[in-house]
């Protein structure tokens, strides 16, 4: 698609409101659907203490995350993931566009599609997606971190240290994000008072 005016505008203003569902994450109560239990693993993963115990409790969100009321959403979610680790992009975009419209409110499965779309660099598409699973699910690091490298690719470093940031917050002990955190922090010119 050729960009307009009217498409880059609105490419802005989804952007934006990604950005501010960030800034908000921390007050931002997610949806009703998600699982009572990842609350109380996001606290622990928060925790710079639990680095013993960081990477389960991560898998065991992720595991959450990924499970929805409706069994057949959440095995059509992991047919759709295993889709596209075998690089069938076009079987994936399929069974995800289909379950995020019989489910829109399955947070993971939004965040599924974003990645897949940030795979094939259909840039505007994955902070759509990103947008809403962010809106279902604010401490969505994963999203976060995604929309993060989106911000650096389209050379808006400062989002993109927000993002890392309110990401890291969530989840400290993603040593690569932190890297990159610090790296995007080194560039930037020094004021002095």
């Amino acid at each position: 698609m050729t960009a307009t005016p009217f498409r880059d505008r609105l490419a802005g203003i989804v952007h934006a409101d990604t950005l501010k569902l960030i800034v908000l994450a921390p007050r931002r109560r997610p949806s009703h659907r998600l699982h009572r239990r990842l609350d109380a693993l996001l606290r622990c993963l928060a925790d710079t203490a639990s680095a013993p115990w960081a990477e389960t409790t991560q898998d065991e969100i992720w595991a959450l995350w990924m499970t929805y009321p409706d069994r057949q959403a959440a095995a059509e979610l992991e047919r759709a993931t295993r889709a596209i680790v075998a690089e069938d992009f076009a079987a994936a975009e399929r069974i995800l566009h289909r379950l995020v419209a019989l489910h829109p409110g399955f947070a993971e499965a939004w965040h599924k599609r974003g990645t897949l779309f940030y795979m094939l660099a259909r840039d505007e598409e994955s902070v759509r997606d990103f947008h809403h699973a962010l809106a279902l699910e604010p401490r969505h690091f994963g999203a976060m971190l995604a929309f993060a490298e989106l911000c650096i690719a389209a050379g808006r470093k400062d989002d993109a240290l927000f993002a890392l940031d309110v990401a890291l917050r969530l989840n400290p002990h993603l040593a690569e994000s932190r890297g990159r955190y610090e790296a995007l922090l080194a560039e930037r010119p020094r004021t002095g008072h």
